[in-house]
């Protein structure tokens, strides 16, 4: 919310832009759509007058606005080509507020027929002109090379599972999400992973549906470089401890990541307000799909994270946006591969671009005691100074916690992930669990739990029937409040 109130005292610009929509969408709501989508992104306030007044959507209408808004962006004769944007419905000042954040495209989009592109805080239609158009192509074509298409990739060339997987995911979070009623081709030209090349009418899965989706063989054929070696390095400096090669699909390179994290690194007892949360995965789940979301595929150098006595460094190539260290107070986010972070947003793999390094460094200083550095380049890198607990060598090397409340913090550690999951609807256990991709209910699953319905920060929607089968749990006014001082 604090967010949004800084934005609406900024005034609308070439990434802010206010619409009143009382009772009904305005028709230049797709423009600006558009235009956000082709320029640099934005976000879209409905309940906003032009000046900047929180006039409020009645409350009544609010639903219908939505879905409305919903089935519109997602039909190609509307928005072309089609892509799927979700609203978050926020109060301010007692009224209702509609916030769309609309990332940058790597594609050039129309709407009606039409080719909008920002300028200040205007809309322009450049459709007409030619050179407009040309510039906005050589851009889009010259910085994005996820869009690159592959006409002879078929489905056969894709996980099944892994698209299943992700649609499960995504109508776990939002029950009417459109993927859920979609085919896997209809779902990939959704995501923008499926894709007509303007140029030779070719049409054909995209190089970001193959990394994302792809089978290995598939992977490698199209990128024989691809991969991200995790090494843990503190005893044997001149090779390693421990290295996991991963050289697989994004979703699972995530995973894979996450777990190499969670197997070498502590992490330490931490309060949010009053409840515990995982630290360490809250810095690294940034830093994790940062790896993978903002890479060049096209350069073979291969990405790293290392883990070293008292510190974690990564190294990915890329396409700078500047050069040197970035400010987290001056910098302006810059998407280098929309489509795949889009993809990452949709199944909770990562946040709006930009809340990521903000969230890196209020938990970075905490965690390790100094501000993690981001430093831009041809080579981007990241270091994240940790608590380096005492280690000790038996028959192998491993991490052993020394702190009861390094333990404490494992039973809580998903208390913060667990709130995080709940969207607008109860979810049951094995929800929770698929969101939060456990293999199985854990102890320290249960017990976070216990803790959050004994703290009243969620509660059972059947109270008198515990142990029934179709128990779910949803949060109270209590867990609301917290979760949003938490997303603050």
């Amino acid at each position: 919310m604090a967010d949004l109130k800084a934005l609406i005292k900024q005034g609308e610009g070439i990434s802010v832009e206010f619409k009143e929509c009382r009772r009904t969408l305005n028709r230049n709501v797709y423009e600006t759509v558009c235009a956000f989508l082709n320029r640099h992104g934005g976000s879209l306030l409905l309940g906003v007058s032009d000046s900047g007044e929180v006039t409020g959507v009645d409350p009544d209408r609010v639903e219908q606005i939505k879905k409305d808004f919903v089935t519109a962006i997602n039909n190609p004769q509307k928005i072309n080509p089609a892509c799927y944007l979700s609203i978050d419905e926020v109060q301010i000042g007692g009224k209702t507020v509609l916030h769309i954040f609309v990332p940058e495209s790597s594609q050039v989009h129309r709407c009606n027929g039409r080719i909008f592109d920002r300028n200040e805080d205007g809309d322009l239609d450049i459709t007409d002109h030619t050179w407009s158009v040309a510039a906005l192509y050589r851009r889009k074509q010259t910085t994005y090379s996820e869009n690159k298409i592959y006409p002879y990739a078929t489905l056969e060339q894709l996980r099944k599972d892994l698209i299943a997987k992700c649609r499960k995911i995504v109508t776990i979070r939002h029950e009417k999400h459109p993927w859920a009623n979609m085919d896997d081709l209809d779902l990939l030209k959704s995501a923008q992973l499926y894709q007509i090349d303007s140029e030779t009418g070719k049409s054909g899965v995209t190089l970001a549906g193959i990394l994302l989706l792809g089978k290995d063989d598939a992977i490698l054929t199209a990128v024989p470089h691809h991969r991200t070696d995790l090494i843990l390095r503190k005893v044997n400096l001149d090779r390693y401890d421990d290295r996991d090669f991963v050289a697989t699909n994004l979703i699972e390179s995530y995973e894979r990541i996450m777990a190499f994290i969670a197997k070498h690194l502590p992490d330490p007892f931490y309060l949010e307000g009053t409840m515990s949360i995982s630290i360490r995965d809250a810095i690294f789940r940034e830093i994790a799909s940062n790896i993978l979301i903002h890479r060049e595929y096209t350069d073979a150098f291969p990405a790293k994270l290392i883990i070293e006595r008292g510190r974690v460094r990564t190294e990915n190539s890329n396409n700078p946006h500047g050069f040197g260290l970035i400010n987290p107070d001056t910098f302006s986010p810059f998407s280098k591969n929309p489509v795949i972070a889009q993809f990452f947003r949709e199944i909770g793999r990562a946040d709006e671009l930009g809340s990521g390094v903000r969230k890196l460094m209020k938990y970075g200083k905490a965690y390790g005691g100094s501000d993690p550095e981001l430093i831009e380049g041809d080579i981007f890198r990241i270091i994240v100074k940790y608590p380096d607990f005492e280690t000790r060598q038996t028959d192998r090397t491993e991490l052993r916690p020394e702190s009861k409340a390094q333990s404490k913090a494992q039973s809580g550690a998903q208390s913060g992930a667990i709130l995080q999951a709940f969207d607008e609807r109860p979810l049951s256990a094995s929800e929770l669990i698929e969101i939060l991709d456990l293999k199985s209910k854990t102890g320290a699953f249960k017990r976070t739990i216990k803790e959050l319905l004994d703290r009243e920060f969620i509660e059972y929607t059947i109270p008198d029937k515990p142990n029934s089968r179709l128990q779910k749990y949803r949060l109270t006014d209590a867990g609301k409040r917290l979760l949003e001082s938490m997303q603050k």
